[in-house]
C-alpha cells in the first residue's frame, strides 16, 4: 500500500506535462524556415503622438531578446514580415484617491491607477509565399499603470511609463505571434 502511495505522485508528475498547457515563450509555431523577421514601424492611426515608434522599438527588442530570430526593419532579406497598425489608444481611470477638505481647501479627487486599453490590427506573413502566419485584426492590449498624485513628477514620469507599456505590449504580441495564440 505504502508502495502505491509512493508511485502515484511520480506517475501524475509524467502524465501532467502532457495535458495541454505550456509556458509562454516555449512554445515555436512558426515555420522552421522562418529565421529573419521584418519588423518595420507600425502605422498610428490614432492621435497618440508617436506611440507607433515605441511600440515597434519594443517590439523589435522582445524580439531579440526572448526568441531566436533576427530582426530587420525592410522586408528585402526577411523570410516573415509583421505588420500592425495602432488603431486606438484609450486610457481611463480605474482607481481614485480622495483627499478631505480642510478650512482653505475643497476635498478633491485624483486618479491613482488607470486602465489603458489599446487596440491593434497584426499580421505575420512569409515574404516569399505571403502565406499568413499570424492574423488578428482585433489585438487587444490592456493594462493597469499606477499613476503619480504629484504633479510635477507625473510629467517626469510620462516618457518612463510609455516605454513600460511599450515594453508590456510588445511581450504579449511577440507571445502572441510566435506561439499562435
Amino acid at each position: 500500500m505504502l508502495r502505491r502511495l509512493a508511485i502515484t505522485p511520480v506517475l501524475l508528475a509524467t502524465l501532467l506535462p502532457g495535458c495541454g498547457y505550456h509556458l509562454a515563450g516555449h512554445n515555436d509555431a512558426l515555420p522552421k524556415t522562418i529565421r529573419v523577421i521584418a519588423v518595420p514601424a507600425l502605422e498610428n492611426k490614432t492621435n497618440s503622438y508617436r506611440i507607433e515608434q515605441r511600440l515597434t522599438a519594443a517590439t523589435i527588442h522582445q524580439f531579440l531578446a526572448a526568441t531566436p530570430y533576427k530582426v530587420v526593419s525592410a522586408d528585402s532579406g526577411a523570410d516573415a514580415v509583421l505588420h500592425g497598425k495602432v488603431l486606438s489608444v484609450e486610457a481611463v481611470p480605474l482607481l481614485f484617491i480622495t483627499t478631505p477638505a480642510t478650512a482653505t481647501q475643497p476635498s478633491t479627487t485624483r486618479a491613482t491607477t488607470m486602465l489603458v486599453t489599446m487596440k491593434c490590427e497584426v499580421h505575420l506573413t512569409e515574404a516569399i509565399t505571403e502565406k499568413v502566419l499570424y492574423h488578428n485584426d482585433n489585438f487587444i492590449f490592456r493594462n493597469e499603470y499606477e499613476v503619480s498624485t504629484d504633479v510635477k513628477s507625473f510629467f517626469e514620469e510620462q516618457d518612463p511609463a510609455l516605454d513600460r507599456m511599450a515594453r508590456d505590449f510588445a511581450k504579449r504580441l511577440v507571445a502572441a505571434v510566435t506561439e499562435n495564440f
